[in-house]
């Protein structure tokens, strides 16, 4: 397992009921997680300086205000700045367990000492993008969503990186990876954040179980000759870690497994427990 300490503006102070709640700097919401199936010594619907909870209604559901808040606000992550917005679906544009990996990969960058080339498929709002820049990479973020992408910019801006070398694509992921091999372009690094099932900008269906290896096996095509390394995300409870170490030894025929780190990932909570956020595998070449 593995998590990250360094995050001020951002904690999570009790689940339990199918619920977390959490504090976003100066803001504090209520939503449910699949992951919470104990139960709460407490209502969490009655801490006092609730802002905001989300309703699940069958398939979707709403947030409802509690207390005044903004629309929108920003958070920080060491020097790095994001926009927080409660949307659809339960999301706020950020996945704050993501910053294990965003250490991992500044680290990766840095001490790399040459020019890396990120490319970062199902990119969303550019937690990875924004810190992958930070680290003096030049990432091309591809997104199907234009508004996922258009907070991408922004977090650029927030974090003061707005004239660093990013490129934004917003197309289906598999189709771009393809015109990419067509291109002859290749890539240092890769990450790949996909969702559990979406649909791409011309109605694409992708389901994670059917689709990823495939993927991955085409993104072997546009590494680059010196590659660093190859991150997958999953939130997919079915996708165990060595699931997606499995994967990446097989589609980039990794023989030596002790290049590949598989773990869950995980928040801690002000309960001394740890909830956990799916899973990560990286391959470091």
């Amino acid at each position: 397992m593995k998590t990250n300490y360094e995050w001020n503006d951002y904690e999570i102070i009790a689940t339990g009921d199918g619920m977390k709640l959490e504090r976003w700097k100066d803001v504090y919401l209520l939503r449910p997680d699949p992951q919470v199936i104990w139960k709460s010594s407490e209502n969490l619907e009655e801490y006092p300086e609730l802002n905001a909870k989300y309703n699940r209604i069958g398939g979707g559901g709403s947030w409802v205000n509690l207390k005044p808040m903004p629309k929108s606000w920003v958070i920080g992550w060491r020097n790095l700045k994001f926009q927080i917005k409660p949307m659809g679906f339960k999301h706020t544009g950020l996945f704050p367990e993501q910053a294990t990996n965003w250490a991992t990969m500044i680290d990766l960058i840095t001490n790399s000492h040459r020019q890396v080339k990120v490319l970062n498929l199902f990119a969303y709002t550019g937690g990875a993008t924004v810190a992958c820049t930070s680290a003096g990479a030049f990432v091309t973020h591809v997104d199907s969503a234009k508004n996922m992408v258009e907070i991408a910019k922004e977090n650029m801006r927030l974090s003061g990186l707005e004239n660093k070398p990013v490129r934004y694509i917003i197309d289906d992921c598999k189709k771009f990876v393809e015109r990419e091999i067509r291109r002859g372009n290749k890539y240092d690094a890769i990450i790949m954040d996909p969702p559990s099932y979406g649909r791409g900008t011309n109605g694409e269906v992708w389901k994670i179980e059917d689709s990823i290896f495939e993927l991955v096996n085409l993104c072997k095509q546009v590494l680059s000759e010196k590659p660093l390394f190859f991150l997958i995300n999953s939130y997919t409870t079915g996708l165990q870690p060595i699931v997606m170490q499995n994967i990446l030894s097989l589609a980039l025929n990794v023989k030596d497994l002790s290049k590949i780190d598989c773990y869950e990932v995980a928040l801690p909570t002000s309960q001394k427990i740890f909830l956990p956020c799916g899973c990560s595998s990286i391959c470091v070449f």
